[in-house]
């Protein structure tokens, strides 16, 4: 009997898209209109972002999260740039290089901080350490929010980091991938954690919370995007029936679906972080501010929990792995993993 492969905590990119979405991609696909993002849906997403961040902004439709990153770090920064980073930011660890082959050149510097979260004091030291013209000049310090350890950056940390940013003359990139699940967490409206403080450019997921594909790139600084649509054209990022990337979008942004389902997830992490300490005796070993649940788990539990079906990744070495809740997990899905937790813990244990 072939075994049944579970990929509810695998990710929360293995989630489908959200109904609303599939209705407004269905509805989209009735009859003709103008490609190349001159489409009246890609015109109205343009006013709906500016809406729902309270301020004028330039926003573009790409196909994923690491051209979003890449395109949008390569139109503040030139190959002799450098960006500053966390060590396991999804631009250091996941994009083979995007970010610096898109800016020509361009260099990370990965630095530490405890949670996911850049360490200011690194910052400065990192900065200090550069030759002059010898070495790249820092001109960007990039944020993920919500962080790839599932913490989030509160507003006096992204305040703070900003005002570092721009004494050094340097711009802020925020890696969104999860903004949605930052924002049903802190509660606060999308502008106070990002262009109020400070935030030059936002790359903003949809691909996690609910979508099939499309994530934006939305500069705060509308003079940062000159250009980006040639940018956007060379890298193969100009869809020509954007339409399809715009309107599912338009539905996920209407009525706050987008915090909705993004509240779904992370209450779901609650609920799992909360069950496997109380039934399992397993701790969360970093804070559960958004989707994530990261576990210390040995090799032979791991091994057990393979072998009836659930896929899921280790994350940090030796022995921490991540378990994600997207829009759509259930509350059986839930019961299921808690239930196997605690055979496989308890099979471990006697």
């Amino acid at each position: 009997m072939q075994k049944l492969e579970r990929h509810e905590f695998a990710s929360d990119n293995t989630a489908g898209i959200c109904p609303e979405a599939w209705a407004a991609l269905e509805a989209a696909n009735k009859g003709e209109c103008a490609s190349y993002a001159e489409d009246p849906w890609t015109n109205r997403l343009q006013h709906r972002v500016a809406e729902i961040f309270e301020t004028e902004c330039t926003v573009y439709p790409v196909f994923n999260g690491t051209a979003a990153n890449a395109l949008a770090l390569a139109a503040i920064c030139r190959p002799f740039h450098s960006i500053i980073c966390h060590e396991l930011a999804h631009i250091q660890t996941d994009e083979c290089g995007a970010p610096e082959f898109f800016s020509g050149g361009g260099k990370l510097l990965p630095i530490s901080g405890a949670n996911g979260k850049i360490d200011l004091a690194d910052a400065a030291a990192i900065i200090a350490s550069q030759h002059g013209v010898h070495s790249h000049k820092p001109r960007a310090i990039s944020i993920t929010q919500a962080t790839e350890l599932g913490t989030t950056y509160k507003p006096d940390e992204i305040g703070a980091a900003a005002q570092f940013a721009h004494r050094q003359e340097m711009f802020v990139h925020m890696d969104g991938a999860r903004f949605s699940n930052a924002v049903a967490s802190l509660k606060c409206a999308p502008r106070g954690i990002t262009w109020e403080l400070g935030v030059d450019v936002l790359c903003l997921g949809g691909t996690k919370n609910g979508l099939a594909a499309g994530d934006l790139v939305i500069f705060f600084r509308r003079d940062l995007a000159n250009e980006f649509d040639y940018r956007a054209k060379q890298g193969g990022q100009l869809a020509s029936k954007t339409r399809f990337l715009s309107a599912p979008w338009l539905a996920l942004l209407a009525d706050d679906l987008w915090l909705k389902n993004a509240g779904r997830a992370n209450a779901a992490a609650g609920r799992l972080a909360s069950r496997l300490e109380a039934e399992a005796n397993l701790r969360p070993v970093f804070p559960i501010e958004a989707n994530a649940v990261f576990l210390r788990l040995n090799n032979a539990i791991v091994t057990d929990l393979q072998s009836r079906g659930w896929q899921f990744y280790k994350f940090v070495e030796p022995d921490i792995y991540r378990l994600m809740c997207s829009w759509a997990v259930t509350d059986q899905a839930i019961d299921d993993l808690v239930r196997d937790m605690v055979e496989a813990t308890r099979v471990q244990s006697s």
